[in-house]
């Protein structure tokens, strides 16, 4: 099923109000939560339709595959995803912090700069003379800390995603080691990569509040790139053209658009963003620099079609899944709500460890309601949850349960 109207969604979102967890689970992103200078309220986009898909920052995207929540937020459909291992560009979810900047930064990406500091060498460098450094590609899964936020009873606030704050896409660019290879070699006791985006800031207002500044081990420098490309094309501003800092594996927001500057620093960056946000915290607490922060994704699945009625009899279940910074060792569907488990299969290509696995499940459903749900395992034996871990903001979902669905077959 795939709702393809704001009728259709407000309708849902009086379902997730009453817990009716099917037609919820069928591709609602529930009710339209604030999100600061970006967003609009519910009644704005009950009235305006596809109307976001129709500004440039949007208006290439399949406005059918996405559920909008704000002119620069938008969630992928459950049933959009596919059978592929890779996300059309397309049909891949948004999300921003700030208002992006203007297309025209992407007219000439060549000519974007990006400074680098923390090395022994620092330099500023373009684009184009990332591009003679070296390149490699790399597959893995984009996905918003939140995700999965819509399951979370008390209704934290933010972007309210169900499944679709999340992708699978090839990144193109150069080896962040490299860089850092050619400017000299990273300081002694540098204990974080720091990214900072490019997008303009509003006058009158501390920087630090609003900017988008990252820091994340730098154990991370193994695998991150600058990545100028996406999906063999070149990155675009929606997702963060010309120059985007790509670390596999850390949840989204560790991702930086518009990067300007990376920089190794001895300690975390002093941007609101990072002291208190993206922090993992019981209900009710404030943000504070000593709690867990969003960095590696944790290991997770779930079903993409079907999601409601089904015919009895033999049925192909269809999901996807993924380990974070581990790779899949398996994955397991239950069609009795969790008592029973069996494995499923992988299809497609392994693209590597920070990719998803499309999986296939071959069931024989009788007649009746048939609670779906997956389990997915990876190769350092971490298994998803029955349950999600509450918190303020509802970060880090990957309970199994939650994310299940309930097939009527008839």
């Amino acid at each position: 099923m795939s709702v393809n109207e704001n009728s259709a969604i407000s309708a849902d979102n009086t379902r997730l109000a009453t817990s009716s967890r099917r037609q919820f689970l069928v591709g609602s992103a529930g009710t339209v939560a604030g999100l600061g200078i970006l967003s609009l309220a519910p009644s704005a986009y009950a009235e305006s339709g596809h109307a976001i898909f129709q500004k440039e920052f949007m208006a290439w995207k399949q406005a059918d595959a996405l559920i909008a929540h704000s002119d620069f937020t938008a969630e992928t459909r459950r049933d959009a995803i596919g059978q592929g291992v890779v996300t059309p560009s397309d049909r891949l979810f948004v999300r921003n912090n700030l208002p992006a900047p203007s297309q025209s930064i992407v007219a000439d990406p060549d000519r974007w700069e990006v400074s680098i500091e923390g090395v022994n060498n620092p330099q500023t460098m373009t684009v184009g003379e990332l591009k003679k450094l070296g390149v490699e590609t790399v597959t893995s899964v984009l996905q918003c800390s939140g995700n999965g936020r819509a399951f979370f009873p008390h209704g934290p606030s933010g972007s309210p995603w169900a499944t679709g704050a999340a992708g699978c896409v090839v990144w193109t660019g150069v080896p962040l080691r490299e860089v850092v290879r050619v400017t000299g070699g990273v300081l002694p006791n540098m204990n974080y990569i720091t990214g900072t985006g490019g997008e303009e800031l509003p006058p009158g207002i501390d920087p630090k509040t609003i900017m988008v500044e990252r820091s994340v081990p730098t154990r991370a420098l193994a695998t991150a790139i600058l990545a100028w490309g996406m999906n063999d094309e070149p990155l675009s501003v929606t997702h963060g053209g010309p120059l985007r800092l790509v670390v596999p594996g850390y949840y989204g927001v560790n991702n930086v658009k518009y990067v300007k500057r990376v920089a190794f620093t001895e300690a975390q960056s002093d941007a609101k963003i990072q002291v208190s946000g993206y922090r993992v915290r019981d209900v009710g607490m404030g943000g504070a620099a000593d709690q867990p922060s969003m960095w590696e994704m944790n290991v997770k699945s779930w079903v993409t079609t079907p999601l409601d009625s089904v015919a009895t009899g033999r049925n192909m279940i269809y999901g996807v899944a993924f380990g974070g910074v581990n790779a899949l060792d398996r994955i397991e569907v239950s069609t009795d709500g969790g008592q029973r488990w069996q494995r499923a299969r992988f299809l497609g290509p392994d693209l590597g460890p920070y990719a998803w696995r499309p999986f296939v499940y071959e069931a024989d459903l009788g007649s009746g309601d048939h609670l779906v749900v997956t389990r997915a395992t990876d190769n350092m034996g971490n298994t998803q949850p029955r349950d999600r871990t509450e918190n303020h903001r509802g970060y880090g979902h990957n309970g199994w349960f939650d994310h299940g669905v309930t097939l009527s077959a008839s």
